[in-house]
């Protein structure tokens, strides 16, 4: 898989499983989506969805998945897989797979996600995928792995999450900007420093909260489930 995004939740399983799991629960803290909707299934068919992004304030990118989970493991942990797809010519993301892990341990459960995409437009696509948009999508899926860390750990809602991210980015800028326009170099230098690295408010998302790679960088494999799972 070539992306890769584990955070560590102290929750209940159950509610983990269901704001991960629950469409309506899953698209408030994802930013990777929009919106989320199951299509009508028969009893026993793995599920099929209907997913959207919205890039652009009147524009949205919208694509096909199909998913199964395993909730009840002999070994207490619980999986998911899916397989997605976007015809849409906007898209960069033309097909992938994925999966989430969700391994209990003393200190939580380790919540994880591997999945890779092939990207679509020939050279131009796979330069842009390496150099933009496939960071981004790493940096997008920790992001919104430590906000819902922040939901259930903190009871941290979601918006009121976002909210904060963005309130103090803002701060920080201004900071920055007041420093550098009146302050003495020096001092402009060390505020600017200071505002890129120091690491967000425990109450902030932050990405870099998650790990990027598997412990210890030993490959993770696909769960079998996902090889059950038709393209979508």
């Amino acid at each position: 898989m070539g992306l890769y995004v584990e955070t560590r939740i102290r929750a209940g399983m159950e509610e983990l499983w269901d704001r991960s799991q629950d469409p309506a629960q899953h698209q408030r803290w994802d930013l990777r989506f929009t919106s989320i909707d199951y299509l009508p299934r028969a009893e026993g068919e793995p599920q099929r969805f209907r997913y959207a992004t919205r890039v652009l304030p009147f524009l949205s990118v919208d694509g096909t998945g199909i998913s199964a989970g395993e909730r009840r493991r002999a070994d207490g942990t619980r999986v998911s897989a899916l397989r997605f797809a976007s015809q849409h010519p906007l898209s960069l993301l033309a097909e992938g797979s994925g999966y989430w892990r969700y391994v209990p341990g003393p200190d939580g459960i380790r919540f994880l996600t591997g999945y890779d995409y092939r990207p679509r437009w020939g050279r131009f696509g796979a330069l842009a995928d390496r150099l933009v948009f496939r960071p981004l999508m790493g940096w997008a899926t920790a992001w919104s792995f430590d906000r819902l860390r922040l939901w259930c750990e903190r009871g941290t809602t979601p918006g009121r999450a976002l909210a904060r991210a963005a309130g103090e980015s803002a701060l920080r800028v201004l900071l920055s900007v007041a420093a550098l326009l009146y302050a003495p170099l020096p001092a402009a230098l060390f505020v600017l420093a200071a505002a890129l690295l120091l690491p967000p408010l425990p109450g902030t998302p932050a990405a870099r909260r998650c790990l990027r790679t598997p412990p210890g960088r030993t490959p993770v494999s696909a769960p079998r489930l996902l090889s059950t799972l038709e393209p979508s």
